[in-house]
């Protein structure tokens, strides 16, 4: 009997980690990750975002292919001259779908609030009092689901940064947390390989917030 369960336990150890370890999910992941590093239009942007999208459909238990799209979709909104708008309206769509897939995800979490910071961004005098703290709250929730995620670190020193020249504070609570970012990205850093898959992005962010302390 002893053998039997040894035997079915087993089984269902090599069934998870033929389903765990798919290598055409993560070749087709690792093609697209590196064509993001060579986006130079919006149209560039969105053929990558739709490269993952296919991805997404494929294997619809994954989050990380709808997460690096939605970012796609944002990143493009700051970078290129498209409908903002609407395209941080589709990236929240696709946060969503990824969160329901994987609740309470701290860097899913912490792009939502990415997301939220550029809504807040397209018109800040009449969307600041309601964004503001919506984003502020998902970067600290981002930040207490996973305290050694460096973009929920270097986000939250990005809102306070933009919050401490509106009102005209001091860049104290920013740097602080930037300091810290640059810290958890260092430490990131260590565990990355040609096979990571998921976001390390965000040290540059952290850098140019730090270097705007004294």
């Amino acid at each position: 009997m002893k053998k039997s369960l040894f035997t079915l336990a087993m089984a269902f150890a090599f069934v998870f980690a033929a389903f765990a370890n798919d290598p055409a999910y993560e070749n087709a992941m690792k093609k697209q990750l590196a064509a993001m590093k060579t986006i130079q239009s919006a149209e560039e942007s969105q053929a990558v975002a739709n490269g993952f999208l296919r991805i997404a459909k494929a294997k619809s238990e994954e989050w990380l292919p709808l997460y690096y799209a939605a970012y796609l979709q944002t990143i493009a909104a700051f970078r290129f001259e498209v409908n903002k708008d609407q395209f941080f309206d589709q990236a929240m769509e696709l946060v969503t779908k990824a969160d329901k897939i994987a609740p309470n995800n701290s860097e899913i979490t912490a792009l939502k609030g990415f997301v939220i910071m550029g809504k807040l961004s397209v018109d800040p005098m009449s969307r600041g009092q309601e964004m503001s703290p919506l984003a502020m709250q998902t970067f600290g929730k981002a930040i207490a689901l996973d305290n050694q995620n460096p973009r929920a670190t270097t986000l939250m020193a990005q809102m306070e940064q933009g919050m401490a020249q509106f009102f005209g504070s001091g860049p104290e609570k920013a740097c602080g947390l930037a300091r810290i970012g640059l810290e958890l990205f260092g430490k990131e850093e260590a565990k990355v390989d040609d096979n990571y898959l998921l976001p390390t992005w965000g040290k540059r962010e952290a850098e140019q917030v730090a270097s705007a302390c004294k």
